[in-house]
């Protein structure tokens, strides 16, 4: 398989992601609905965490079943030093945001403004940051999908690689709709532009990953990202869970977010049928 070829099937996983987008654009949605669109993103973001968790955990698992004790303790930190990086980062940052926020509110009203003008991020909805955030954290564990790919041909093992293809594009169909979760009813509707731009913060990562993938390998790297991504969508699970609690539906959150969980499930059964 060439080059060109390898990353076409890169691009075709990645692209996916886009399928759901739209549906951040349909405003005429009530609050219960908005609540359901919300849980599923939570659903299937949990399932990426534990996910991400376990891929990321085997190499310092494999390094104690062997006795590699520098490998150990070097996989170890790495993956505990990714964790808090991904979560971490997003936290400070995020109270960054606020207290840029509330600076630019303060003053006598548009002489205010003036003094502080936001970032395009600053500008951002509730619903709008918390997607951005949200596919930030896919963006990252996309990175390690590309690799997966990449490597399989490296490898020659091509029809795996054509197999982990349609998985990842069937599970990065799902992300889609995870992204645009909390900005479902949004008055303020995102822009077709904004959308894109989410779309291509997800998926471009497969391509990418897939490339390096093909051209180099290192454990190290993958454990680097994997743990970083399951910080990151940490938070953003978080974020998601402590809006859904002032919602007065917790039956259909809870069904919702069930129907999250097993979408990842079902997609992730692909994959690991197409590895065995």
């Amino acid at each position: 398989m060439s080059t060109g070829q390898t990353l076409l099937l890169g691009g075709i996983a990645g692209v996916t992601i886009f399928l759901g987008l739209p549906l951040g654009r349909y405003g005429e949605v009530g609050i219960r609905m908005k609540a359901a669109f919300m849980a599923i993103a939570a659903g299937i973001l949990l399932f990426l965490f534990f996910d991400v968790l376990a891929h990321g955990w085997t190499p310092v698992e494999e390094a104690a079943e062997e006795h590699h004790w520098g490998d150990l303790v070097g996989f170890g930190l790495l993956f505990a030093g990714g964790i808090i990086v991904g979560l971490m980062s997003l936290v400070y940052y995020d109270r960054w945001m606020a207290h840029q926020r509330g600076k630019a509110l303060l003053g006598p009203g548009a002489a205010a403004s003036a003094e502080f003008e936001p970032s395009w991020m600053a500008r951002l909805s509730a619903g709008q940051w918390l997607a951005l955030l949200i596919a930030t954290g896919i963006g990252v564990h996309n990175f390690a999908e590309g690799l997966a790919i990449g490597q399989s041909s490296a490898a020659g093992e091509y029809s795996l690689a054509v197999a982990l293809v349609i998985g990842f594009a069937l599970h990065n169909a799902t992300e889609g709709l995870g992204i645009v979760g909390p900005m479902a009813g949004d008055s303020d509707r995102p822009s077709w532009g904004y959308l894109a731009l989410l779309g291509v913060i997800g998926g471009a990562p497969v391509f990418i990953g897939t490339a390096i993938g093909q051209a180099w390998t290192n454990e190290w790297v993958e454990v680097a990202f994997l743990s970083v991504a399951a910080g990151s969508i940490l938070y953003v699970v978080i974020e998601l869970l402590a809006v859904l609690r002032r919602v007065d539906a917790k039956i259909l959150v809870t069904w919702a977010l069930l129907a999250g969980i097993f979408l990842g499930f079902g997609t992730e059964l692909i994959i690991e049928a197409a590895r065995g």
